[in-house]
């Protein structure tokens, strides 16, 4: 089936010369110059993934992406930015942010994460232990599903996407043991949540499932694909 993105960058011929190599790898596409211009398109019709630019007039691309999601909760992004570590590109993780290309961005790798994109692909991911949670967040983005990172409790707070799932380290800095579990069910009742832990014995007494440090991060993989699989209601 065609996949049909939306394209939003200032810079008129860029953007245009980007559709075009979509257009030829098969997808359809709609350029927007502006975030008010790609609000309108995604009122009107649903996309498979957006491309926005970070740093434009007016609305930025976390600001859009903030926006978008509330239309269309699931859809997947990939922000390009000349600006890879600034507070913008952390909200835009926090939104939920498929991947971020420098640019000028590699249009094989581009091809690559929107071919693989998934629509309502969102896992939260509440660790402090960054090098394991690249890694994970590494995968998941080569299977297509978005990563949300969270590395310490105020953090959860700013948290917008949408998951479907949610993996949670049950001992965090700046949390008591088992809070940032707790808050996750409270925030959002009803979302699978599985716990990554280096306590296996206090892991069991949660009641929740569980994978105990270090584990095989394909057999997490496995799970996450078997609960993004199964039927998901509003």
């Amino acid at each position: 089936m065609k996949r049909h993105y939306l394209l939003v960058d200032d810079n008129e011929a860029f953007a245009e010369n980007l559709a075009e190599i979509l257009r030829d790898a098969g997808a359809t596409v709609d350029v927007a110059g502006d975030g008010a211009t790609a609000l309108a398109f995604a009122r009107s019709r649903r996309y498979d993934a957006l491309v926005t630019d970070m740093r434009m007039p007016g609305m930025n691309g976390a600001e859009l992406l903030c926006e978008l999601h509330k239309i269309d909760a699931g859809l997947p992004a990939v922000l390009l930015s000349a600006y890879s570590q600034d507070e913008l590109l952390a909200r835009a993780r926090r939104d939920g942010l498929l991947a971020a290309l420098s640019k000028p961005q590699q249009i094989p790798r581009l091809l690559e994460l929107l071919g693989a994109a998934r629509r309502d692909g969102a896992v939260l991911l509440v660790e402090d232990d960054v090098a394991l949670a690249d890694n994970l967040a590494e995968a998941l983005c080569s299977r297509g599903l978005t990563t949300v990172p969270v590395t310490n409790l105020r953090e959860l707070d700013k948290v917008s996407a949408r998951p479907f799932a949610v993996l949670v380290d049950l001992k965090l800095p700046d949390a008591g043991f088992g809070e940032a579990l707790e808050k996750v069910r409270r925030r959002w009742p009803g979302v699978p949540t599985i716990v990554i832990t280096a306590f296996a014995d206090e892991a069991r007494t949660t009641g929740v499932e569980h994978f105990n440090k270090p584990f095989d991060t394909a057999r997490v993989l496995s799970r996450l694909e078997a609960l993004y699989a199964e039927p998901r209601h509003p």
